[in-house]
């Protein structure tokens, strides 16, 4: 029997003023019938001793938590790119985007080094802010401690030096521009699932966002199924 393609389901921008909305679509898709989804933490976000347990309390009930970032927001602009990047897509979130090669690399050591010193389980995947990796180049990505790094490309893999270019679908329209690119990217990424694989992004106010019955429609549509469903 042929293997399904896999799937992978995250929850991105987890901060201490998102954990209730976070939790919501938690519930969601266990309702729709998912195990529990990777979880995508801001270290600097301003996190106090409760809701460290509350990322604790995931990681046991079975969430992989994952870096994604350092404080989620940007300090300036990186140049003309970054200002159209930022209009079109990431606001003022890809902080990669601001920084050279030497400042990402130290952003996503101290990504990774927050969580042992919370006395969370040091995760093996990073995904910058939007997806958006920057100016550090494929060959220096040895240089960071993370085992995976996933950008809008797909999922990097260090040890093998290899890219999984797996399909993305994503919900978070703002504005009508985004919600017009992500009707269409999600319209040609779910033909490219049954054969690439899918990942399936979240973020914590989708579920009031335009494309909020899209995003139920997909999680039942490709939710995992055992062998033989």
């Amino acid at each position: 029997m042929k293997t399904a393609p896999p799937v992978h389901l995250s929850i991105h921008d987890v901060m201490p003023e998102t954990l209730s909305r976070v939790e919501a679509l938690i519930d969601t898709t266990a309702r729709a019938g998912w195990p529990p989804p990777v979880l995508l933490v801001v270290p600097d976000a301003g996190w106090d001793a409760q809701g460290i347990q509350k990322l604790r309390d995931w990681q046991t009930r079975g969430h992989e938590l994952a870096g994604h970032g350092w404080q989620h927001r940007i300090s300036g602009y990186g140049g003309l790119w970054h200002r159209i990047h930022a209009a079109l897509i990431s606001r003022d979130v890809a902080e990669h985007l601001s920084l050279d090669a030497e400042g990402i690399l130290n952003l996503m050591q101290r990504s990774f080094a927050w969580f042992g010193e919370q006395g969370l389980t040091r995760p093996s995947l990073y995904v910058p802010p939007a997806w958006a990796l920057g100016s550090l180049p494929r060959h220096r990505l040895d240089e960071q401690p993370f085992e995976q790094v996933e950008t809008l490309r797909g999922i990097y893999s260090v040890s093998e030096g290899i890219w999984r270019y797996r399909a993305l679908l994503g919900y978070e329209a703002g504005n009508g521009f985004q919600r017009l690119a992500l009707e269409l990217s999600n319209a040609l990424n779910r033909k490219r699932a049954p054969r690439a694989g899918l990942r399936i992004g979240l973020h914590p106010y989708d579920a009031s966002l335009p494309l909020a019955d899209a995003l139920v429609a997909d999680l039942n549509r490709f939710r995992p199924r055992p062998t033989g469903d």
